[in-house]
């Protein structure tokens, strides 16, 4: 197994070198931050319902669709990324997702501990210290291997988080910022302003690599060779296309509107203990004709929630819940945090 301990790289390395090595077969533990700050959309998520691109469009602020699946969120240099990429046969890996997270965020919980931060293990897929979130976290399937993204947050940027956000007006990106406030914290917040220059960079990857190394064994130095380099090119002329990125924003986005009689357009939104899920169901004489469903949640494999979708088109309302269990019994499908009752919340169109 080889560590990629890269520091600072270019923005959008930051995500497409843990895409390439998944695609590679490369057990792999890589250490990147960006050189400069961006925005990254999960893989369900309707890109231009979740963003305020004309703002991010204004500020040069790029935006990414990642294939781990969680919400959107801004990134800048002072969020160090740990990429565990792993082969779905390894040992190590467990079968069940949130015994993953369980296991795999022990070495950030070390790490943070080792510092004088008492981080703790929340479930589904979150670090806390005391009621703050300290570490956001994901998981996806990548060809045949298991990747598992996570960070050090050294400092956040509230401001910008809340300001990249789209919402429906200004008093409500107000309430987004304080949440975002009351509820994520960071090493200088917990340990005073003098912490980033205490605790460095590379100082701080040496210390993830350690960690992660008394779980997994030895891992070997690598640096990015030629054909990481080649795949991550061919990476980023798909990942920067507006097909990948609005791949989701293209979809009905009405909310209960009557097209005609027999025909209607409904949005639901629902939040589980595994995030936040929409749906967006076009409704033909009592039956679901196109259904699109997104949000800011987990799902493995990722093209469960497309078998989903295709599975629910000509039903009626009423084998919803028939169709779910079949689904999840049949599908060999993990929602994290997600059960048949909170779909039935966005899937039920008196809900």
């Amino acid at each position: 197994m080889q560590v990629y301990n890269l520091g600072k790289v270019p923005w959008d390395e930051s995500q497409l070198i843990y895409h390439a090595l998944a695609r590679l077969g490369r057990e792999a533990l890589s250490l990147v931050s960006p050189a400069s700050p961006y925005v990254c959309v999960g893989f369900h998520q309707d890109v231009e319902q979740e963003v305020d691109l004309d703002f991010c469009r204004a500020n040069q602020i790029p935006v990414f669709r990642r294939e781990v699946g969680g919400g959107a969120v801004y990134l800048d240099g002072d969020q160090l990324f740990f990429q565990l990429i792993l082969h779905k046969d390894n040992p190590h890996v467990p079968k069940r997702k949130q015994t993953f997270y369980r296991k795999f965020l022990q070495p950030v919980i070390d790490v943070y501990r080792f510092m004088g931060i008492p981080a703790e293990y929340k479930p589904v897929n979150d670090l806390v210290a005391g009621s703050r979130k300290i570490s956001g976290t994901g998981a996806g399937e990548i060809g045949d291997a298991v990747v598992f993204v996570g960070n050090l947050i050294v400092d956040f940027n509230y401001e910008m988080m809340a300001r990249v956000l789209k919402v429906p007006d200004e008093k409500f990106r107000d309430k987004i910022h304080k949440t975002l406030y009351d509820n994520i914290s960071s090493i200088r917040r917990e340990l005073g302003p003098d912490a980033p220059a205490v605790w460095p960079e590379s100082r701080l990857n040496a210390l993830l690599a350690e960690a992660f190394q008394k779980m997994l064994g030895p891992m070997t130095p690598a640096k990015m060779d030629g054909a990481l380099i080649h795949l991550m090119d061919d990476l980023r002329k798909r990942m920067s296309t507006a097909e990948w990125l609005y791949q989701k924003g293209r979809r009905i986005k009405a909310r209960d509107v009557k097209i005609r009689a027999g025909v209607n357009v409904l949005h639901r939104v629902h939040k589980a203990r595994g995030g936040l899920m929409r749906a967006d169901v076009e409704m033909r004489d009592g039956r679901f004709g196109r259904v699109h469903l997104s949000g800011d949640f987990y799902c493995f494999p990722e093209d469960g929630v497309h078998r989903l979708e295709k599975r629910l088109e000509n039903k009626s309302p009423a084998s919803v819940r028939d169709v779910l269990t079949g689904f999840y019994l049949e599908a060999a499908v993990e929602t994290p945090g997600i059960g048949i009752d909170d779909w039935m919340q966005i899937l039920t169109p008196g809900k």
